[in-house]
């Protein structure tokens, strides 16, 4: 993934061809084949984990816990597996992404993937479909804003968790001021 992000960091997204990620990674073309379908989905890897995470995190939260509580758990349980090499690649998937109209299409299809989890998995607790789906969304969006808060961030504040924390926690607050 380094290999692919610095490329298209470097050339571009659409300049960038699988044989020059192969190399750079130093595997093959048949290797890289056997990990991605194409060069667009080394962007998403780690999205099944990262789905799972959150997932779990709601599914794990307490018995009593709102839905938003539930999804702040799950935020908190996909946030502590985030490293260092995540918080560095951020800024530069974020120019990547941009830069190609074929990464914004894929970016969205993983929004709605991990909304679709955590909707899921909040219905699994008896939360209403209509609720979950929108505390699901919230919860997506205050991890897209944490993690771009904390990618660009102060890099003395090493956890990603806060920053989610802390997102959530003004989505709540612009809801609420919407009525």
């Amino acid at each position: 993934m380094v290999a692919a992000v610095d490329l298209f960091t470097e050339q571009g997204y659409d300049a960038t061809t699988v044989a020059q990620i192969a190399e750079r990674a130093g595997m093959t073309r048949s290797t890289f084949f056997r990990h991605f379908t194409d060069k667009r989905e080394v962007l998403v890897a780690g999205q099944e984990t990262l789905s799972r995470l959150l997932a779990e995190g709601i599914t794990d939260a307490p018995a009593g816990a709102t839905p938003l509580q539930a999804v702040a758990d799950g935020l908190a349980r996909a946030s502590a597996e985030m490293g260092p090499l995540n918080r560095e690649l951020g800024p530069r998937l974020r120019a990547a992404v941009a830069a190609s109209a074929e990464l914004q299409e894929r970016d969205a299809l993983k929004s709605v993937g991990m909304a679709a989890v955590m909707t899921e998995a909040l219905a699994a607790r008896g939360v209403p479909q209509v609720s979950a789906h929108l505390a699901a969304e919230l919860g997506v969006l205050a991890f897209k804003r944490g993690y771009a808060s904390w990618s660009e961030g102060d890099r003395s504040d090493e956890a990603l968790a806060p920053h989610t924390a802390a997102a959530l926690q003004e989505l709540i607050a612009a809801s609420a001021a919407l009525t």
